[in-house]
């Protein structure tokens, strides 16, 4: 997966996609893409970049089941009085966090306190990730904006954060990960958690 530039079949594989949605945002432009990353001190990952600068900022049908969003929103769901979003720290992990019952151990099975344990949550679903929208209940799809993880897809929600396009032991997320891949994905009308 290349995050530094564009490559040609991806990005004519997502104008493919976003042309057949009349739903479909006009895109951002570059001056408003390379405004956004000047104010968060990044650079998005390829080709979500590129895809907001020249094909489209955001769609209402999917994906995810409530749309994907356009730059710099969060969703309506997402609430108020939350941490600020620090998309320039790097994402706390590298493989897949199942914290569901409030074990408190990190995503390596290393004990943590009840503050480390809140604090690496938060950071989880604040460093480092830009939103790209929600399924609804608290399950919201995160694109990975610094950190080994970059460029890759993450779902996260009450129960932990797991990487679209793995295989990480009982959990399944099959795709080729990255945006193009779970765009492609979701278009092609795929569950994301089982082998169709």
């Amino acid at each position: 997966m290349n995050t530094e530039t564009c490559a040609p079949s991806e990005a004519a594989a997502l104008r493919e996609i976003f042309a057949s949605h009349p739903d479909a945002a006009p895109p951002a432009g570059w001056e408003a893409v390379r405004s956004f990353e000047a104010e968060h001190g990044i650079v998005l990952p390829e080709p979500y970049r590129s895809c907001v600068a020249e094909i489209s900022d955001g769609l209402r049908a999917g994906p995810p089941d409530y749309g994907l969003l356009p730059l710099a929103q969060t969703p309506s769901d997402w609430g108020e009085g939350r941490a600020e979003r620090l998309l320039a720290q790097p994402f706390p992990l590298t493989q897949a966090w199942q914290w569901e019952g409030g074990d408190e151990e990190d995503e390596g099975g290393e004990e943590l306190s009840g503050e480390e344990f809140e604090t690496r949550v938060e950071a989880v679903y604040d460093h480092g990730s830009l939103l790209l929208g929600t399924d609804g209940c608290g399950m919201y799809w995160h694109l990975i904006t610094t950190g080994p993880q970059r460029g890759h897809v993450w779902l996260i929600d009450e129960f932990g954060a797991i990487p679209f396009g793995t295989r990480p032991g009982a959990l399944v997320m099959p795709g080729t990960p990255g945006i193009a891949g779970w765009v492609a994905h979701w278009a092609e009308g795929r569950s994301w958690f089982a082998d169709d």
